[in-house]
């Protein structure tokens, strides 16, 4: 074993708290963090707290290991050695630049630790790197704030872009808002920063703007989005038949679009999925536009592809039920928009434990049939044990290991956990709600009658 003696007991019995910690360990060495800081903020400086003893002190928060900021100020009083007021005045400027910056930072440490485990997942387009696009607006936080106390509204923290790329699973950049009420597609020029050639960027009908299409061709880039209703073009010719999915029908139409700014014209191909079922909003077909040339990949398998972008749903819901995402009371934006990308962190903590138990279990095991949810109850009931047990001393060596050494590490450790007990439980398909007799006010019913 890689690890020294003391580590025995945990890795024997709680595996997977052992791989948590240290790959949070890698993630967020304080010092490297601090660096970060530093190098990123504009107007905040750093006086007595550092900003790694915040991070160190929020990322409990969102793991669930405490309950709220104050109780983990309480458990760290004596070690951040400032007053409650310090605190939060630090987490409550916390600039979105800095906050973004970490992710960026995490998703750079994570990938090349996933690379050497070998633990990628096929290109969902061969010859391309599938980075998937979607918004996220924080829910509503309490009116703890003097300027929220006069009003019965919702108070909205701010919303995210988030990318993911589909290959490593590993949210890699987050474009942040403090304005709630902000139109998502107000981050797309930001968003094109990231844009690289050989890139295939997903997302829905929000995104599709002539500005993200024309902005990611010219990088060199493709795109596949869902056509807006009001994003007009010039169709070409017929539609043509181009097979059948278990969703509906599949055809496609040459298309063009303009640069309203240049008049540019740009040939793209319009896929339509004609559907078996309409959606929830009534829609009976779907529009999706693409730059990938034909001949890389046929309008069927693309069709497929755009189905496979809920992916990054199921990353913000894994984020609100197993993480602490959402801190309702944070009013302040930077401190809620903060807790977000810190739960973004840990995110790529769990890819990269996803990809060991991958490594080693094989990729149908140590993927879709792992639970979330079951390997965060797992660090929130050992944690805090476990470093009484454990001093921090002991963690360090974990931050400067080369992502060979880690994933050498990580291998050995996955190979004591028990995937049975991390098991995913699938529910059975819903059915159709009885029809209820209607409620009267005040009136109630006794269980046992029913049953009888």
């Amino acid at each position: 074993m890689l690890l020294d003696t003391v580590f025995a007991p945990f890795v024997k019995e709680r595996p997977i708290c052992v791989m948590a910690r240290g790959v949070l360990e890698h993630l967020l060495d304080a010092d490297r963090i601090d660096t970060l800081f530093e190098r990123t903020a504009t107007h905040q400086y750093t006086r007595e707290l550092l900003f790694s003893s915040v991070v160190q002190l929020m990322s409990e928060v969102v793991l669930g290991v405490q309950p709220s900021v104050h109780a983990a100020y309480q458990a760290h009083k004596e070690e951040i050695g400032v007053s409650t007021t310090a605190l939060y005045n630090k987490l409550d400027r916390i600039e979105t630049g800095v906050a973004a910056a970490l992710v960026r930072d995490s998703a750079r440490l994570a990938i090349p630790v996933v690379h050497a485990l070998r633990a990628s997942h096929p290109r969902w387009v061969p010859g391309y790197t599938s980075k998937v696009l979607d918004g996220n607006h924080l829910a509503s936080t309490e009116h703890r704030l003097q300027e929220l106390r006069d009003t019965w509204a919702a108070p909205l923290p701010g919303h995210a872009l988030v990318v993911l790329d589909q290959q490593r699973m590993v949210i890699t950049d987050v474009f942040l808002n403090e304005d709630g009420h902000a139109q998502e597609r107000r981050g797309i020029t930001q968003v094109l920063y990231s844009v690289n050639a050989g890139d295939l960027w997903i997302a829905d009908r929000n995104f599709c703007t002539l500005g993200l299409m024309f902005g990611i061709a010219h990088r060199g880039a493709t795109f596949l989005v869902r056509q807006h209703g009001q994003l007009q073009g010039e169709l070409l010719g017929a539609p043509t038949r181009q097979g059948v999915t278990r969703s509906g029908t599949v055809s496609e139409q040459a298309m063009l679009v303009y640069d309203p700014s240049s008049g540019e014209a740009m040939p793209v191909r319009r896929l339509t999925l004609t559907l078996k079922e309409p959606t929830r909003d009534g829609d009976t077909a779907l529009h999706l536009l693409t730059n990938v040339p034909a001949q890389e990949a046929r309008a069927r398998h693309l069709v497929g592809v755009y189905g496979k972008r809920w992916t990054i749903e199921t990353a913000f819901l894994e984020l609100t039920t197993t993480l602490s995402c959402e801190i309702r009371t944070l009013g302040y934006p930077k401190a809620a928009l903060f807790a977000f990308c810190l739960a973004l962190v840990a995110y790529n903590a769990v890819a990269v434990i996803k990809a060991a138990l991958r490594s080693v279990h094989g990729k149908p095991q140590g993927n879709d049939a792992v639970s979330s949810y079951y390997l965060a109850l797992e660090i929130r009931q050992t944690y805090d044990g476990m470093m009484v047990a454990i001093p921090a001393p002991h963690w360090e060596v974990f931050q400067a290991m080369s992502p060979a050494a880690l994933a050498e590490v990580l291998r050995e450790l996955a190979a004591a956990v028990k995937l049975s007990k991390y098991r995913k439980h699938p529910r059975s398909p819903k059915k159709k709600p009885p029809a209820r007799t209607a409620y009267k006010n005040g009136s109630h019913v006794a269980t046992a009658r029913l049953i009888a």
